[in-house]
């Protein structure tokens, strides 16, 4: 971003007086924001669901290797097509539809005769996994105030963690079953919470953006005066919503078919144009976004964190730790640290900032993986630990929960924070999708090639690796990532260079926001 275009965008600045926190806005967050407790669940469970497989259906390292990691992939799907589901459907059924995947998935592990079964299941929780990676922090963004959008969009991340402990406590719990039944009983636990969320979510509003992309201006500035911190607030984005989407002043609120022409011309109803304005159109504002949105979404995953989730404990027994029970008891913590340091950063978004808590994160994860490779890289030579190799055993556990701490103060929940509120509303639920995308690529790519690259470089040598590229995520979010704190969803996207957001069509008749246009 230019230094003149900087300059004449306001400094963000805290309230003197921080309003109270709207109790609609946070129960709708909670509430949008629980289906990722299952996504937190399905990884998190299978670290220990694992150990168990692998003895019952007799399978090898690299079939679970797979098999932890292609549910990424597999997500996708969802991710994908949750971008133009949400647009067609609204945002609240498509929340929904996740929960129904996911319950759909969980019986299908749960009751798996064989590992192809097993494989179905992981793709129906994968397809399920990324409709609730995209539409979560997406809906949660639309409905937030200003004033606590940080805080209430990085409830998914809080959620997911939650999600991560539970499925060690399963691990835990159910490891003292007979090997058959104890991977299902893991599984099928999993099958429970969805029933409970979906007709949870029905009880909610949907998103009064999505409501203006629909000409209906009347039950959008009803969500509005529930969820904004005072009248004016409401007012003030019933406003710069219309004006996202194009609808210029004048028209009635109640002429319907008025307003969906003039939405349906700006092809902004259901999201048609938008993957053409993202990626064979952009102008230089929306290729700046992407860019961010995807760098940002690469180095989260990129850097371990999914590895360390999901194969904590084979670290753990690398590092001395031998029995099952001292092994899955030992991932709770993991799975407790990372819950409680993301409520670190969930109270800190709006006081802070996004761009302080990323690169401290990002640091404190460097750190802890180079002490992590560089200890697991002594016992290895030490060989299996004993006598002094005890207290690097300890040191390697500690570097596993810094590495969990830091990426939960900051490239845990921020990711999904800033990707959901940079882009204009037309683009937004397909540029997240698309963000998504990358965040599921990345992680299937780590976790399914984990147990080769180990074999390969070693163990200690994944580590250093997932450091250099943290040290690289640094870099990058040091140089393009701006500070969206303080600023309305519909006001970010001039930190990258936008203009006045007025609709207005190219030369090919298409609708293209001026919000969006290099000035």
């Amino acid at each position: 971003m230019s230094k003149d275009v900087a300059a004449d965008i306001p400094a963000a600045e805290a309230p003197a007086k921080r309003a109270p926190l709207n109790k609609y806005a946070l129960a709708c967050a909670i509430l949008a924001s629980m289906n990722s407790i299952l996504l937190g669940y399905d990884v998190s469970v299978m670290s220990g669901a694992q150990i168990f497989m692998k003895r019952d259906l007799n399978i090898t390292d690299t079939q679970i290797e797979v098999l932890a990691g292609i549910i990424n992939i597999f997500s996708l799907v969802g991710s994908l097509a949750a971008g133009r589901t949400s647009d067609w459907i609204g945002r609240r059924y498509t929340m929904v539809l996740a929960s129904v995947i996911f319950f759909a998935g969980a019986l299908i592990m749960g009751l798996a005769p064989s590992y192809a079964v097993l494989m179905l299941g992981r793709f129906v929780a994968g397809v399920g996994v990324g409709y609730a990676l995209m539409i979560a922090p997406v809906y949660t963004a639309e409905v937030a105030p200003t004033s606590a959008r940080g805080l209430l969009t990085s409830f998914p991340e809080v959620f997911i963690n939650t999600g991560v402990l539970l499925g060690y406590i399963s691990n835990y719990a159910f490891h003292g079953l007979p090997v058959h039944l104890s991977w299902r009983a893991m599984f099928l636990a999993g099958a429970v919470p969805p029933v409970f969320l979906a007709v949870g979510v029905l009880a909610m509003p949907e998103s009064p953006r999505w409501l203006v992309m629909q000409g209906r201006i009347g039950d959008a500035r009803r969500v509005l005066q529930k969820t904004s911190d005072s009248p004016e607030e409401a007012v003030e984005r019933l406003a710069d919503i219309k004006n996202a989407v194009g609808i210029p002043e004048g028209i009635a609120d109640d002429d319907n078919d008025e307003l969906v022409a003039i939405v349906r011309k700006n092809k902004g109803a259901h999201g048609e144009g938008v993957l053409r304005d993202l990626l064979l159109h952009p102008t230089p504002p929306v290729r700046r976004i992407l860019i961010a949105c995807l760098g940002l979404q690469f180095f989260q995953q990129a850097s371990g964190i999914d590895s360390v989730v999901l194969y904590s404990p084979r670290v753990f027994e690398k590092a001395g730790i031998k029995s099952d029970a001292n092994t899955l008891g030992a991932t709770i913590s993991v799975g407790a640290t990372k819950t409680l340091f993301i409520l670190v950063a969930t109270f800190l978004l709006d006081r802070v900032g996004r761009r302080p808590l990323l690169l401290t994160s990002a640091g404190g994860m460097v750190v802890s993986l180079v002490t992590l490779a560089s200890t697991l890289h002594v016992i290895a030579q030490r060989g299996s630990p004993a006598g002094g190799a005890t207290a690097l055993s300890g040191v390697s556990i500690a570097s596993v929960l810094t590495f969990v701490a830091s990426f939960s103060i900051g490239m845990g929940p921020i990711a999904w924070v800033y990707s959901s509120e940079i882009f204009p509303l037309r683009l937004r639920a397909q540029g997240c999708a698309l963000g998504t995308a990358m965040n599921r690529i990345m992680s299937g790519a780590i976790t399914m090639s984990f147990y080769s690259l180990s074999h390969k470089i070693t163990l200690a040598g994944n580590f250093y690796l997932y450091a250099s590229i943290a040290a690289a995520g640094w870099v990058f979010m040091y140089c393009f990532l701006p500070e969206t704190r303080g600023r309305g969803l519909e006001d970010t996207e001039k930190l990258f260079g936008g203009g006045d957001g007025v609709e207005k069509e190219d030369g090919h008749g298409h609708a293209k926001s001026t919000e969006l246009t290099a000035q």
